[in-house]
């Protein structure tokens, strides 16, 4: 199978967990919102993929889960999700297409993009805070993309990175 098969194939794959996951993480109350389980397979897509994957993944998921089954509501959650996530997905890309070929820089990769992605999930909501309403404030951006989101960082730097690595092993991929 060659490259470009492999990298559609694993973007079909990223967007269907993409689809389910949240169905899996809703069942746990207590943080289920807050390990952000959209995040995890675009990341992963832009990690294993590239930026173009990543991007695409990234942005059309919020867009179809919503189509799909109403949620998140496109207004102004899913439509901010929309730009996060296409920034998770391209940053991660290139951030790993730039840093050094070694194993802690694909943490690097990973930081920098979960840190990008969340200044444009805040640019996005302040955006639309002024374009539709309600206001977004600084404290409504720390609290969201930071204190609250602490269960999901956690878990992102947990289990991408391993998964990362078994995949390419797994499928011949170059890191």
């Amino acid at each position: 199978m060659n490259e470009k098969t492999k990298k559609l194939c694993l973007s079909a794959v990223c967007l269907a967990l993409c689809m389910v996951l949240p169905f899996l993480t809703g069942q746990i109350p207590q943080i289920g919102g807050a390990l952000s389980p959209m995040h995890i397979p675009v990341l992963l897509c832009g990690l294993l993929c590239g930026w173009q994957y990543g991007l695409v993944i990234g942005f059309i998921a919020p867009l179809l889960r919503f189509a799909l089954f109403g949620m998140p509501p496109i207004m102004p959650t899913g439509l901010a999700m929309m730009f996060e996530l296409a920034a998770y997905g391209a940053l991660s890309g290139i951030l790993l297409k730039l840093l050094p070929k070694k194993i802690p820089f694909l943490y690097a990769s990973l930081v920098g993009a979960m840190l990008g992605g969340r200044i444009v999930w805040g640019v996005a909501r302040f955006v639309l805070g002024l374009a539709v309403g309600p206001a977004f404030t600084l404290g409504a951006f720390l609290s969201g993309a930071f204190v609250s989101a602490v269960p999901g960082i956690i878990c992102h730097i947990l289990l991408i990175p391993p998964v990362v690595m078994g995949v390419r092993r797994a499928l011949k991929l170059e890191l």
